[in-house]
């Protein structure tokens, strides 16, 4: 899909071109060696959080220009960042946590020095969340609270100093408004991370268990009992950065360019009329997730939120990086059962199907498919009965 910008807008797009030409790693061991430099010349610019909203800190871009930065960054291979401080809790305690609170917190998420992890999923309690039975009491005197329970699927929990869980309070009356959001110290007494390891080989997600773990009063998000509120504006602020359609666009892109450089399906792999149909297919398709993100992305400026569009983003977003992890390994052919232990192949072939496996889960989890229908029923076409 090909947006027609403003002046000021295409001014931008060749500020950030610039920017990366400069400060972007040029290869991959430049993602780390230099990554304290990408993050140290983002910070200069102001463009280390850009989300944010202006008043703490954020460069007040419009929809378009966050568009165009998304679009840009994705054809580089930038050191990673995980997006459960900036992008996920920084919002949340923007808009419901005290002045100390941000004080206290935020300082040091943009600054990434603390890593964060989120304490949602449970066994049992995956995409109904409002089913989980993680239990905080609240001692006698009101000072802190005692947690026991279990979370799951916990990305890089073993690697975090904190965690913003969700803990129900009350257990009577209506699920949802017994749900309290806390922030708990990973190091405090009575935490156990153990590993999981995902069917492409590799540890990124885990199981915490807390054991009688003491939570200070302090560290409660907002009201007691109105977690789930908080929840789902987080939600949707995972759900539009899971969906990545600009990355979809950069792997299809790559896609082509592979192909093109395999023999095959007279004279290339790209020549193949079936391979071919199929890219062709799924460049049509990735037009609507993009207007769809350009609207997420407008509704967060209004309102602080992604809004209800971020469901159709996760659901269309998740489902096209399948598709792209799916025609990799087609175009790899036989060489697409290797797992990146020996050089065989197309390079592309190397990491596809590690890729391949643990891209299974991206419509699972953020909350799966059934339930991004359930909210586009009920949110954006008014199925109140949906």
């Amino acid at each position: 899909m090909d947006i027609e910008l403003r002046e000021e807008d295409l001014a931008f797009q060749q500020e950030v071109r610039d920017f990366l030409q400069q400060h972007a790693p040029k290869n991959s061991s430049e993602l780390w060696s230099k990554r304290n430099d990408w993050f140290k010349a983002l910070k200069e610019k102001g463009w280390d959080c850009p989300k944010w909203p202006v008043e703490f800190g954020g460069p007040g871009w419009s929809p378009v220009q966050h568009f165009i930065w998304d679009k840009e960054t994705c054809a580089y291979s930038l050191p990673p960042e995980l997006p459960f401080g900036k992008v996920m809790l920084a919002p949340i305690l923007m808009r419901y946590g005290s002045k100390e609170q941000i004080e206290r917190f935020l300082p040091d998420i943009r600054d990434n020095k603390v890593n964060w992890c989120q304490g949602y999923s449970e066994p049992g309690a995956g995409s109904d969340l409002a089913s989980l039975k993680t239990k905080a009491e609240l001692s006698a005197d009101g000072k802190e609270y005692t947690v026991n329970g279990t979370k799951i699927w916990t990305t890089m929990g073993h690697m975090a100093q904190w965690m913003f869980c969700l803990t129900r309070t009350q257990s009577t009356g209506v699920r949802q408004e017994g749900i309290t959001f806390l922030l708990i110290n990973m190091k405090t007494p009575g935490i156990t991370v153990k590993p999981i390891f995902t069917l492409g080989g590799s540890h990124h997600v885990n199981q915490v268990f807390f054991d009688n773990v003491k939570v200070p009063v302090e560290n409660r998000i907002g009201e007691e009992g109105k977690g789930w509120t908080y929840a789902k504006g987080l939600l949707q602020h995972e759900r539009s950065g899971i969906a990545g359609i600009s990355r979809t666009i950069v792997a299809l892109d790559k896609l082509k360019k592979n192909a093109r450089a395999v023999p095959g399906g007279g004279p290339t792999l790209l020549h193949d009329r079936g391979l071919l149909s199929r890219i062709a297919e799924a460049e049509i398709e990735l037009g609507a997730p993009e207007f769809a993100e350009l609207r997420s992305l407008a509704d967060a400026q209004h309102t602080g939120e992604p809004g209800p569009a971020s469901s159709i983003l996760k659901l269309k977003g998740t489902e096209m990086q399948q598709r792209m992890q799916e025609l990799t390994i087609e175009a790899a052919g036989i060489y697409g059962l290797n797992q990146g232990f020996k050089e065989a192949g197309p390079k592309f072939s190397k990491m596809g199907m590690m890729l391949y496996l643990n891209g299974r889960a991206a419509t699972v989890y953020g909350g799966c498919r059934g339930r991004q229908k359930d909210v586009i029923a009920k949110r954006v076409l008014g199925l109140v009965d949906a």
